[in-house]
């Protein structure tokens, strides 16, 4: 038996949350802090003295010698730099421990040897962090110790956003400021912030670690680049939601307990559709922490394995042929007295706040649907969508029946005077109660889906930050509330107004409304017929960035500059770029110096085996030759390929123009990539067990 674990003791424990400030602060800085927080005023130097030094003793009675600022870069995962709290010895010999507030607000890390997209040249190193004091600080506990860990912000000299979390509070205050100017039209004069609410779900697979290093393509990419499947995959569905194996369990409870303790409120797991695949999902949390937590959540998973011989694949689709993962972003508009913005009611035909909420939602998505699909595009994420196991590259809104219905009663008539209801779900058993059912039901296979009282984009890749689609997000609706508002401010008749403007959203914009089954042919013919973009690949995604709509949409907002729009332009195809290479070069490697030598070691084994057999009268040997002839036709296959492999990847590397080689790498290098996979995945159907050169996709993933 597990030792007992108290959660409401352990949470929060390692966070330097408002129950530490308020306990450890003088009141006046505590004080000053908060109304730093919620009003966004300019810290002192002064007050930042007093917290730095409470925050540096706190940190310290927990462990830590070290603390860092933690960013989030455009490389897709955080960065982190570590200083000791030491001072320079004293004449006795002594050092003293100090953290001082400039030490706190400010760090300077070197801003060149990070994406930026030309934005920094090599030789211009300086670069800052910036405290983002509205995310606690945490004391990460690991092999290196403790350390004290400081969300902030990263930005260039020169003050452009090298990140992903500088946008995307620019974004929350956008959000904020036009949210705030709708609700008070609706006569709210009490709340004084509306703050986007989010919860991304996670998956991931856990495979056996002696089996994934004997795979160089996972160690080198995160996914098998060859690979048969085994005679067992997820069709029994026997997985989803299963019994959680005890080993499984045990590293699960590790990583809850790491997670709660950093105060990251994990609520659910279990296991995933695929085999060896699994989720975890948070309870929601303001925007920027979510995003916090979420690469928190991810790290939490890759570091808790190691200790249980396991490894953490967050890649979107490591194994061809079962489920790849995604990541879940769950988003809504909260007040801060507790008024969500998208909570229909129980009779949402009458509840006029939430429909105008709702047609604005509508005409953002439809409006900038080729920006919300570039929110959730990387390479990986290529594998997986528009597969029958995620949602289509096309983007659309499911609603629901009872939403749908009132959108339909307003287009067609111009009012909407009911509301489907939900009922009573019968059972038929006496002894299980009667269930009351919802009004509509879920679709999974929609990319934005109406779930309740919140939007769940389904279309995020599971290793990727959540901070893009939510900055998207954030200021596609805030411009759609912006012009609601200019029109709702200048209405001579305000109940007129309001209902026209939801009747002409929903009008305009119905088209993204879909609620059938995306995954079918039929759809995309539909989405075709309707005029929805259907944006197939990362590549084909990128140019959404800097459209004249979305420099002028985000420059408005001062979301983005231009240059920081053409700048993350350049990082994201030099990024496909390099994935590709990475993964082309891998597999290169993997066939020349692995596969081909074992396979020809296979096929002189035959070959001395119908030699040996045919010493013996009488004896056939038709099934050994039938085997090598195959096998050596594989083989010149493979061989083939892989020089065009070779000489399609060399060519891509000489192209300098960074969009023109990503789409060298997405067209040609692709192929040849698939060309090669192609017969070398034959051949480990033919090819002894004891010969192939690496674990088999049944090993890594019903061997856990």
């Amino acid at each position: 038996m597990s030792e007992y674990v108290n959660v409401v003791e352990i949470f929060g424990e390692n966070v330097f949350n408002d129950a530490v400030m308020q306990a450890r602060l003088p009141k006046k800085v505590y004080k000053e802090l908060k109304q730093t927080m919620e009003e966004g005023k300019e810290l002192t130097l002064e007050i930042a003295d007093v917290v730095a030094h409470e925050m540096k003793e706190w940190a310290i009675e927990k462990g830590a010698t070290h603390y860092s600022h933690w960013f989030q870069p455009l490389t897709g995962v955080t960065a982190e730099k570590h200083d000791a709290f030491i001072t320079a010895p004293k004449p006795d010999g002594k050092v003293l421990m100090s953290f001082s507030g400039k030490e706190l607000i400010k760090g300077e890390p070197d801003a060149s040897s990070f994406p930026s997209g030309g934005l920094r040249a090599t030789f211009e190193a300086r670069g800052y962090t910036a405290w983002d004091c509205t995310s606690p600080a945490f004391v990460r506990q690991d092999a290196a110790g403790a350390t004290l860990c400081i969300p902030t912000a990263f930005c260039s000299y020169t003050g452009e956003a090298l990140d992903q979390k500088t946008p995307l509070l620019r974004s929350m205050e956008a959000i904020n400021k036009e949210a705030l100017r709708l609700i008070r039209l609706f006569g709210n004069t009490t709340s004084k912030k509306v703050t986007p609410s989010v919860g991304a779900e996670q998956e991931y697979f856990l495979v056996d670690a002696a089996k994934f290093m004997k795979r160089k393509d996972l160690i080198y990419t995160g996914r098998t680049l060859f690979g048969a499947m085994p005679p067992k995959g997820q069709e029994l569905d026997d997985h989803y939601f299963g019994t959680i194996r005890q080993k499984i369990a045990g590293y699960m409870k590790d990583v809850n307990e790491e997670l709660w303790k950093l105060g990251v409120s994990s609520k659910t797991q279990h296991n995933e559709v695929a085999p060896a695949q699994h989720e975890l999902a948070p309870i929601y949390a303001p925007a920027n922490i979510a995003v916090d937590h979420n690469q928190i959540i991810m790290q939490t998973l890759k570091r808790v394995a190691r200790r249980h011989g396991l490894k953490c694949i967050l890649h979107e689709k490591p194994f061809a042929g079962v489920n790849g993962s995604g990541k879940h972003d769950n988003w809504s508009l909260v007040t801060d007295d507790g008024i969500n913005l998208l909570e229909p009611g129980k009779t949402p035909h009458e509840n006029v706040q939430f429909l105008l909420v709702l047609s604005c939602i509508l005409k953002a998505v439809d409006r900038h649907a080729d920006l919300l699909r570039e929110s959730a595009s990387d390479v990986g994420n290529d594998h997986r969508l528009g597969a029958n196991e995620a949602p289509p590259a096309i983007i659309s809104i499911y609603l629901g029946e009872q939403l749908e219905d009132v959108v339909e009663q307003l287009v067609s008539t111009g009012t909407a005077d009911h509301s489907l209801k939900g009922g009573r779900l019968m059972t038929g058993v006496r002894t299980l109660p009667d269930l009351a059912k919802d009004a509509t039901d879920r679709n999974r296979t929609s990319p934005f889906a109406f779930t309740g009282n919140k939007f769940e984009f389904r279309m995020v890749g599971s290793q990727d930050s959540v901070a893009a689609p939510n900055i998207v997000l954030n200021t596609i609706v805030a411009e759609a509330f912006q012009e609601a508002c200019e029109i709702l401010e200048n209405a001579e008749d305000f109940d007129v107004a309001v209902h026209d403007l939801i009747k002409t959203n929903c009008a305009e914009h119905q088209r993204i409304i879909f609620n059938g089954n995306g995954y079918s042919d039929a759809w995309v013919e539909e989405a075709k017929r309707r005029g929805l973009p259907n944006i197939r690949s990362m590549v084909d995604a990128i140019p959404a960035l800097t459209t004249e709509k979305s420099i002028a949409m985000f420059e408005h907002f001062h979301v983005f500059t231009k240059t920081e729009l053409e700048s993350r332009t350049e990082v994201k195809y030099e990024t496909y770029a390099k994935e590709i290479n990475v993964e082309a070069r891998a597999m290169i490697d993997i066939a020349a110096k692995q596969i081909i030598p074992a396979v020809i070691k296979y096929a002189k084994h035959l070959a001395d085996a119908i030699i040996s057999i045919q010493t013996i009268p009488g004896m056939d040997v038709s099934v050994e030759t039938e085997l090598l002839k195959e096998t050596t036709k594989l083989l010149r296959e493979s061989q083939t390929a892989l020089k065009i492999l070779q000489e399609k990847t060399e060519a891509a590397s000489l192209i300098e123009n960074n969009e023109r080689q990503a789409r060298y790498y997405h067209d040609e290098v692709n192929a040849a990539m698939e060309a090669l996979r192609k017969p070398v995945d034959e051949l480990e159907m033919i090819v002894d067990k004891e010969m192939w050169p690496m674990p088999s996709y049944g090993d890594l993933m019903f061997e856990v």
